[in-house]
């Protein structure tokens, strides 16, 4: 046989061994979930509020990536929370339709305080027939997504927007009253004070300015998708029903790219249960309804953009997902604090509850019902060099920091309010603190130490996350 033929041979034989290099693929769709019937429950307050309209509508965007070896699905819904249920009940539905595995899917809720109840927490209960139907809207977004699927290109940076997130947990001077909802009087810090008061001492955490962002090109480089992330709670200038400050920047992130009407762009948030848009040592600014989410929107945006700049886009990305459950202590009331809860309910009997000593007492009627202990899920996504993190739970801005820090990925962001709701999740040093997403609820129940715990074994699942062997 010749020499040259030999050679050729033994090279192809070479080739063949190698595995097969990434080939990204990439879907994405905007899939409307605004209710068809109407009035609504709104949750996000105390008082339960009525939607005879939406302002603006409402969507689940969802992202589909696929190396060849791995599917992902992300998807962020317009909604305030989301019980693990009606996310577990979609994501099957999705894995029925498209045969991406339920644990691949990473589902989370923006935190708009203007969209319909489907998790009970104070005087808003889930409307049944609404969450039904936005489970199958989620699972329809994720099947169109995927139908989607083509080359692509993907890249993630991460810009800065310091201007607008405030911590809202304050110090107080020595002898303020600072009562809470049981009858006490030992909270050192008050969630949302008068602004400019004389009574601030200094804000009780920090703040995260940072704007991940992971973009998605098609393979001739047009804009396809774009995924950020972002720690602040919402605006609420709005009426209900509306997507918030999360919609105007999905438009917004539109233009500034110059793409399609199939382009897709969603922001998640990321570790703000104890921060806003307030700056409280200002006088609050005269702004049409709207217009703070417009400022807001513009800023996050712009800071995306400009991260992309010197972006790197690649197609040869790996991908990968790991999740965890992990079981958690309740803060549950001791059978004292429920005789006293239920004297108060006795005595607002045929009426709407009316100030935090009423409502909370009913929250703490309902939190006794709660078993001893509850199980929740956790996740990582790995996305070339870029990790995702998801917690069920409304984080505090130094959970995320230390996530960040610790990571073994440069790039790490942690997405809030993911897979499922499990209230606020404060350190053991804010519980110390008190205030009100310490105070023990339906939307603050988990144990006092329960974020070093979820710390500590997101960290693993990131550490551990690795792409599936390629087929050779």
């Amino acid at each position: 046989m010749p020499v040259a033929t030999i050679a050729s041979l033994l090279l192809a034989f070479a080739t063949a061994a190698q595995p097969a290099k990434p080939a990204l693929r990439a879907g994405a769709h905007a899939q409307d979930v605004t209710p068809e019937k109407f009035p609504i429950s709104v949750n996000g307050g105390m008082a339960d509020r009525k939607a005879t309209a939406a302002h603006d509508p409402l969507h689940a965007r969802c992202l589909v990536l696929d190396d060849g070896a791995t599917k992902l699905a992300v998807v962020v819904v317009d909604s305030c929370m989301l019980p693990q249920e009606l996310i577990d009940s979609a994501k099957q539905l999705a894995q029925e339709k498209t045969g991406i595995p339920a644990a691949n899917v990473l589902v989370s809720a923006t935190h708009t305080h203007t969209a319909p109840t489907v998790a009970g927490v104070f005087q808003s209960e889930p409307d049944a027939a609404y969450a039904k139907f936005l489970a199958g809207k989620i699972a329809a977004g994720i099947e169109k997504a995927h139908a989607k699927l083509a080359p692509a290109k993907v890249a993630w940076a991460v810009g800065r927007e310091p201007n607008h997130v405030f911590n809202r947990r304050w110090k107080l001077r020595a002898g303020v009253a600072n009562a809470d909802p049981f009858g006490g009087t030992t909270d050192r810090v008050r969630m949302n004070p008068p602004r400019q008061s004389a009574d601030l001492l200094e804000p009780a955490g920090p703040t995260d300015p940072s704007v991940t962002v992971l973009s998605v090109r098609t393979a001739d480089d047009k804009p396809l998708a774009l995924f950020a992330n972002y720690s602040l709670h919402y605006v609420g200038d709005m009426p209900p029903l509306s997507a918030d400050y999360f919609g105007v920047f999905a438009e917004v992130a539109t233009q500034k790219l110059k793409a399609g009407p199939a382009f897709v762009a969603m922001l998640s948030n990321g570790t703000s249960g104890d921060v806003n848009n307030i700056n409280f040592r200002e006088a609050a600014p005269k702004l049409k309804p709207g217009e703070r989410s417009r400022i807001v929107a513009e800023a996050v945006a712009e800071a995306a953009v400009k991260a992309l700049e010197r972006a790197e886009y690649r197609a040869d990305v790996t991908l990968a997902a790991a999740t965890g459950r992990l079981e958690l202590p309740v803060r549950k009331p001791r059978a004292a604090d429920v005789k006293r809860a239920e004297e108060i309910l006795a005595k607002a009997a045929g009426r709407e509850l009316k100030g935090v000593e009423e409502i909370y007492a009913r929250e703490t009627v309902l939190l006794a019902k709660y078993p001893e202990k509850v199980t929740i899920p956790l996740q990582a996504f790995r996305i070339g060099d870029l990790a995702i993190g998801a917690i069920p739970c409304e984080v505090f801005t130094e959970i995320g920091l230390a996530v960040k820090k610790s990571s073994p990925l440069k790039t790490t962001c942690v997405v809030s309010l993911a897979n499922g709701y499990y209230g606020y999740l404060p350190t053991p040093a804010h519980h110390a603190l008190g205030g009100y997403e310490t105070w023990r609820a339906r939307s603050s129940f988990l144990g006092v130490n329960a974020s070093e715990s979820i710390e500590k074994e997101l960290l693993e699942l990131i550490g551990r996350v690795q792409p599936a062997k390629r087929p050779e």
